[in-house]
């Protein structure tokens, strides 16, 4: 049996529903295609995970009609202060520099992926598939998608959004260029007796970055970056050994802590493809660039991929233009490309320059820092980008018709 759809978004992760339902508020019946069943990914159970969403990001979710059931569970960030432990300087970031709003907000995935799942529902133009995809054909009037329950989608476009190992974009023989940190993300929900008021901390230390990120009520998700070799013994230890080794990192100004929730690790690495389309196929979310989580960026770099993305088709539809042609295709990359590899320099960068060690390097850290706090207009600038709202904003954010 053969169904027919304008777009099939493959992955229906948090960047795969996001994709699917700007797509969706573009004009366009979209097949949302994810091989695990909803209630697996809809789990209620808290997994530990964590994500950070910019004000720019929240003014797309808003729109795509997500953020209702999204922020009365989220913790707004107020204020981020970045330190080097090596340094006495450290860098403070405030959201009253930039407006009377907060910079970003931090919530459990968990609550991202049901508030986009019931956007998803509420999305005429919306339809799950359940299935996996085996194969994929593309001609000059459109794609197949075979399935692994032996059905095939007929589509004009295949968006992407099928993680960092990417079957799809391996489909399309586009090939990625991809960095071993030989680093691992420690990752762990704490409970504190003081409050965190709303601030975000970025800890550079030898092991790499060390963010205590707010959440709601007095706890705090720690993600704990490390070298592999010790985070695997770090992962070995005992709960009371593991917070003995938390409160030498993370300091006593939140008062007592109490580990609750799993202890989970993920390993870093980069990965960025080396085309951002393909015949008849865009890359979104993890599928074209996972990057090192030092900014807390790599959700909100796949919603401006998935907003961008809504556009330039919607522009295309308007002009009755295939929205899988090569020219609406090379617009998106064309837009994404500088964002893209801005952010990738930049985190990779961070990560490098955080983990030299010398005591000149140190130094010359620490009076970065300071200079960088001293100078309102590039600290300003600086905050911007990290809200997601510096550069050309896609239409999804600026509150304009697609």
């Amino acid at each position: 049996m053969e169904s027919r759809f304008d777009i099939c978004v493959v992955g229906g992760g948090m960047s795969g529903m996001t994709a699917a339902l700007a797509l969706a508020r573009a004009g366009f019946e979209v097949a949302l295609v994810e091989r695990v069943p909803r209630q697996t990914i809809l789990d209620s159970s808290f997994d530990g995970r964590v994500s950070s969403v910019s004000w720019g990001s929240k003014l797309v979710l808003e729109r795509l009609d997500a953020w209702r059931d999204i922020a009365p569970r989220a913790q707004p960030i107020l204020d981020i202060r970045v330190s080097d432990r090596q340094s006495p300087f450290f860098l403070h970031y405030d959201h009253r520099d930039v407006g009377d709003h907060p910079m970003g907000w931090i919530m459990e995935n968990r609550v991202l992926r049901q508030a986009l799942d019931s956007a998803v529902g509420r999305a005429a133009r919306v339809h799950p598939v359940c299935a996996g995809v085996v194969a994929m054909e593309c001609d000059d009037a459109g794609a197949t998608l075979g399935l692994d329950d032996g059905a095939r989608l007929r589509c004009s476009l295949v968006v992407a959004c099928d993680g960092a190992r990417s079957p799809l974009r391996a489909m399309a023989g586009i090939d990625a260029w991809q960095h071993d940190y030989r680093q691992t993300a420690i990752i762990a929900t704490v409970r504190h007796s003081r409050p965190h008021n709303g601030i975000a901390h970025e800890r550079f230390l030898a092991g790499g970055p060390f963010a205590i990120l707010p959440l709601p009520g007095d706890r705090s998700s720690i993600v704990w970056t490390e070298d592999e070799e010790i985070a695997r013994r770090v992962l070995e230890i005992d709960h009371g050994s593991f917070s003995e080794e938390l409160v030498w990192r993370f300091g006593d100004f939140l008062g007592p802590l109490e580990v609750t929730g799993p202890v989970l690790d993920h390993h870093l690495s980069l990965v960025v493809a080396n085309r951002l389309t393909g015949w008849r196929l865009a890359l979104v979310g993890d599928a074209a660039h996972a990057i090192h989580p030092i900014a807390g960026q790599g959700f909100n770099l796949g919603i401006r991929d998935a907003a961008v993305l809504a556009e330039v088709l919607a522009d295309m539809a308007r002009l009755g233009l295939d929205p899988g042609t090569g020219a609406a295709l090379a617009a998106y990359a064309r837009r994404r490309r500088v964002d893209t590899w801005m952010l990738v320099a930049m985190t990779h960068g961070l990560n490098r320059l955080f983990a030299m060690r010398s005591p000149p390097v140190a130094l010359a850290r620490g009076l970065g820092l300071a200079l960088v706090g001293s100078m309102k207009p590039v600290k300003r600038q600086l905050m911007k980008d990290a809200m997601g709202v510096a550069g050309r904003l896609p239409r999804l954010m600026t509150g304009e018709r697609l």
